[in-house]
């Protein structure tokens, strides 16, 4: 008699608890969970439940527009903080709208314009109380890349605009339908180390292009790569206005002073907020009492009146370039969702509130739509803005309403005052805001860390200065989504050992003082078994066991006679995982050693069941807890060798 068959006639002892396998669930039931968990996390609608009529409407209402639910508990207190946090953050909106207008290579009006409807929306909408909405350099930089590689701005202005509408609109229809579909987790796609590189490398192509402004020069490559960039600064070189360059540096000085006094002492916060307001004011009261327009310094120039027009016929759905604004709008929608909602959920921790991804999404796209119909273009929520409404002491999204109707007031009596500002000090403002992208000691961390998120930030990073913003873009999200094949195709698998006097097992790598149990190898499987790694994982298990064998013929110890396979990482298996299963135990049961589990997730023991692996292994021989499993194995290895000592005593007898 073999040993496999000495193993399968013993019984494991009764005094373990049994495994309980999940009570069936109907296809379609089960079917319904999973997307519901997928989809509805957060169940929105359990609060409408047994709910009378009225009340569901009411709800319904606050749900989609969460400033019913707390403008009744709005106080006088609260307007007092909101109004001084929206008139600082206008006093920065104002001059980076324009700022950021210029850098999309759209009118300067579009920035102001940006800042007045969009946030009123947000308001209403939105379910952040510190989030302030804005235009944002990133997104900026990305319409004129993209829509530049098209249609000259300078060239075909009309179009070019109309173009950005377009893409402006798209871009709030996806961010939409995202919330609307409850499809936010694609935007986790974007992980932290890709929003790094990619945020450092668009904040360095920024920058340099803002030479452009601070060397007052007329003409510039659409290009937005590093080698591009520089080779147009220095071909130009007898171009250079060198009162333009030392204007920019003193501005530039002035606006990294405040913002490093502003970080120095938090009650300072007011300066780097009204930095770039007073660069505005005091450099073009420099540029109308010296006539400095006149000896190259590049002024703004004349800026439409009044409040936005209205732009919904000019979204250009019937144009050539369709294609070109819908692949811009997907992208920077995108792009707008990740700082958006990054940004909201980091500030909302630190007031110790939640907000909605989902909600947010709605809330963007909705806001989007609407300024795309009046002269805005792409709108989210920019950190810079936000830490300035947190820091101002804002209490609500009030503070959007107070900005807007700051703006507001500008367009409709103050742009005339802008048509000295220089070119060179919005240019000094983009780069003292990008300089703060920049996060050189994020990077550093990541490296410490992990060195694949570090490859990931790096490979975004070098794609966006080299190559450009999109194609970057895309290499880090490919990379991410490379490094989590890599996982699900190659898990990893741990022996584990005895932590000395106690019953706990973990990894021999992990703990190099663990002690071998005797006679049984333990193994675990750290990630779901799917059609992807189920071969990989029959040969790494087959390996493990080879060279255990051989450790244990090469020392004389005793034989190998049972595997346990720890499963408490197994999330969830497949048939192919499975038929995997079963031809290990085939391989071992050919061998003499029994396959034993341990600690099974119910719906991994449901799918066992259902393959009949269950009856196959024996219910026995399946447990709760690793510690349970050895116990069992040892108790059936000392009845064997009891029995077989009994059996040999016998046949002395028998001989004698």
């Amino acid at each position: 008699m073999g040993n496999a068959d000495i193993i399968d006639q013993q019984e494991t002892p009764r005094c373990f608890a049994a495994v309980a396998i999940p009570a069936p669930q109907p296809f379609f039931e089960s079917l319904k969970n999973d997307l519901k968990e997928t989809f509805l996390p957060d169940d929105p609608l359990r609060q409408f439940k047994n709910q009378p009529q009225p009340r569901k409407l009411a709800l319904g209402l606050q749900y989609v527009f969460p400033i019913l639910e707390w403008a009744p508990r709005y106080s006088l207190n609260f307007f007092k903080a909101d109004l001084i946090a929206g008139i600082t953050i206008a006093s920065l909106a104002i001059p980076q709208g324009i700022s950021y207008a210029k850098l999309a290579n759209l009118p300067p009006i579009s920035g102001l314009y940006s800042s007045f409807v969009p946030p009123l929306i947000y308001a209403v909408m939105g379910s952040s109380r510190d989030l302030a909405v804005g235009t944002i350099a990133v997104a900026s930089l990305m319409t004129a890349s993209m829509l530049g590689k098209e249609v000259n701005a300078t060239e075909n202005p009309t179009l070019y605009l109309h173009l950005a509408f377009t893409a402006t609109f798209f871009a709030g229809v996806f961010q939409a339908s995202l919330g609307i579909l409850r499809l936010g987790f694609i935007v986790d796609y974007l992980s932290h180390a890709t929003i790094v590189g990619f945020m450092g490398g668009a904040a360095t192509v920024v920058s340099l292009q803002q030479l452009k402004g601070i060397l007052g020069l007329k003409h510039f490559t659409q290009s937005t790569d590093l080698v591009s960039v520089m080779r147009s600064i220095f071909s130009q070189m007898q171009q250079w206005r060198w009162e333009s360059a030392v204007l920019g540096g003193i501005f530039l000085f002035y606006l990294l002073v405040a913002r490093y006094c502003s970080k120095k002492r938090a009650k300072l916060f007011w300066m780097s907020a009204v930095a770039p307001l007073m660069s505005v004011i005091i450099g073009s009261l420099l540029v109308y009492f010296t006539h400095a327009e006149k000896h190259g310094i590049q002024v703004i120039g004349k800026l439409k009146e009044g409040l936005n027009p209205l732009s919904a016929m000019d979204l250009a759905f019937r144009s050539e370039y369709l294609p070109t604004a819908i692949k811009t709008g997907i992208i920077t929608g995108v792009v707008a969702l990740a700082e958006g909602i990054a940004v909201g959920r980091s500030f909302s921790m630190f007031s110790n509130y939640h907000i909605d991804g989902n909600k947010e999404m709605i809330a963007y796209g909705i806001m989007n739509i609407a300024g795309s119909c009046t002269s805005c273009y792409i709108t989210t929520g920019p950190f810079s803005r936000t830490a300035v409404n947190f820091n101002a002491g804002c209490k609500s999204a009030v503070s959007n309403i107070v900005m807007a109707l700051a703006v507001m007031l500008t367009l409709l009596f103050l742009t005339p005052l802008f048509h000295y500002t220089p070119i060179v000090v919005l240019s000094s403002i983009i780069v003292s805001a990008m300089l703060g992208l920049i996060e050189y000691s994020a990077a550093l961390h990541l490296w410490d860390i992990d060195k694949f998120d570090f490859l990931v930030c790096m490979t975004a990073y070098f794609g966006v200065v080299f190559c450009s913003i999109e194609i970057g873009l895309i290499l880090a999200v490919l990379l991410s989504v490379l490094r989590l094949l890599l996982f699900m195709t190659r898990p990893r698998t741990l022996v584990l050992g005895n932590i000395p006097d106690s019953k706990i097992y973990r990894s021999i790598d992990q703990y190099p003082n663990t002690d071998n149990v005797s006679g049984i190898l333990i193994l675990k499987i750290d990630a779901p078994i799917y059609f992807v790694n189920s071969s990989y994982l029959r040969e790494r298990i087959l390996r493990w066991i080879n060279e255990e064998e051989d450790k244990q013929n090469s020392s004389d110890k005793s034989r190998l006679k049972y595997v346990i396979l720890d499963m408490g990482g197994i999330a969830d298996i497949d048939t192919s995982g499975t038929s995997m299963l079963e031809e290990v135990k085939s391989t071992l049961d050919r061998r003499g050693i029994k396959l034993v589990m341990a600690n099974p997730g119910g719906e991994v023991l449901k799918k066992l069941n259902n393959a009949k692996l269950m009856a196959k292994v024996g219910q026995e021989w399946f447990f709760l807890t690793v510690g349970e499993a050895v116990e069992a194995c040892n108790l059936m290895i000392h009845n064997s060798v009891s029995h077989q000592s009994e059996s040999w005593i016998n046949n002395v007898i028998d001989l004698v």
